[in-house]
């Protein structure tokens, strides 16, 4: 036994980043499919609602750490709203879009919200409120100070972006990105049994930005 620490112990490849299963959630047409395909493939185009759930995966570099994140896209319409309750299982992040033109998929987020909550503990899963469609500005019904107040209220990190002018996507992205791994080392380094104890300390420091 004396001699087993200076065995080499098997290491995972370099090439096999950590995997989280991200899913997009909100209304349609506020532009879930459009954000995830301006971060994945760099593209925007006017695209039919998704019907059930679309799928992109990414790897990630964050600093000197690799993740793949594996996008859930589900549909927005409320005939699929029952389905895609499906797609939470096993979630690791959540983001909850909404369209800052129509003050109805604001309220909408904030009821994704509460279904999420009732699938997964609020500790278990990183949740950012999302306003799309900054392009639109002029035609605003949700301001900036509405969204941020909401997610500082329930925890949730919060940015705008336009998937069409390619504003702060992939910063949503990378901050979750970012956030992930940073919760996953924590919790590979916790003792056996902290881990439910660190869960609020965690949830603390996802704040709005």
């Amino acid at each position: 036994m004396a001699q087993a620490h200076r065995t080499p112990q098997p290491r995972a490849a370099p090439s096999q980043p950590r995997a989280f299963k991200l899913v997009l959630l909100g209304s349609g047409s506020v532009g879930k499919s459009s954000l995830a395909l301006r971060y994945v493939k760099n593209d925007f185009k006017n695209i039919l609602p998704t019907v059930g759930c679309a799928f992109f995966t990414k790897v990630v570099d964050v600093g000197t750490a690799s993740l793949k994140l594996e996008i859930w896209d589900t549909a927005g319409q409320e005939k699929y709203h029952s389905v895609c309750h499906l797609y939470f299982r096993g979630a690791n992040a959540a983001l909850l879009v909404y369209d800052i033109t129509r003050k109805d998929s604001f309220l909408k987020a904030q009821q994704w919200l509460k279904d999420l909550e009732k699938e997964l503990h609020p500790e278990e899963v990183l949740v950012m409120l999302v306003g799309n469609k900054t392009d639109l500005s002029e035609e605003r019904e949700v301001t900036f100070q509405e969204g941020k107040e909401f997610a500082e209220s329930q925890k949730l990190l919060f940015m705008e972006t336009s998937a069409k002018l390619n504003y702060q996507v992939s910063e949503v992205f990378s901050a979750v990105a970012q956030e992930l791994l940073q919760r996953d080392d924590r919790e590979g380094q916790a003792p056996q049994g902290d881990a439910l104890n660190k869960g609020p300390a965690r949830q603390a420091k996802c704040c709005a930005h």
